[in-house]
């Protein structure tokens, strides 16, 4: 199963009408996905991950919270930790988020390009801050080490 699909999965159908009140955190919703966080924020949790697909390198990233976000722009994305600063361009100018089964909750799926030399500098454990630039938002989120 795919990184986006499991995390997809762990929210259920997003077309439910059901929608459950919730008093949201970063905690919650890092106890309700299964995969580990790359990074959070005030409101959002970062999960993220490097693909290759036909030798293109992509960061995959999905973010949830409470950004909100339609665009036709991009998006990007600084990196910048010990020994490193990058800054990538999102691989589609077109996106949008999506509403989950939870009141609040937001689910933002954007693809940043990555030479492949750069994603093999990519270490949570050298990432000291992400940066997330999307039209009038920026959100800064700071990296989870994990052992």
């Amino acid at each position: 199963m795919s990184f986006i699909t499991k995390l997809k999965s762990a929210f259920g159908n997003s077309n439910t009408s059901k929608t459950v009140e919730t008093q949201d955190s970063t905690d919650a919703i890092i106890k309700d996905v299964d995969n580990k966080p790359f990074a959070v924020s005030d409101q959002n949790v970062l999960y993220a991950g490097l693909n290759e697909l036909g030798g293109y390198f992509f960061f995959q990233t999905v973010i949830v919270g409470t950004f909100d976000v339609k665009t036709k722009k991009g998006a990007q994305l600084a990196i910048v930790g010990k020994n490193l600063n990058l800054l990538l361009q999102s691989d589609s100018e077109e996106f949008e988020t999506e509403a989950t089964a939870l009141k609040g909750r937001m689910v933002t799926k954007i693809d940043f390009q990555i030479d492949e030399s750069d994603a093999a500098k990519i270490d949570p454990l050298k990432i000291d801050t992400l940066t997330l630039s999307c039209k009038k938002h920026e959100i800064l989120f700071s990296s989870i080490v994990h052992d």
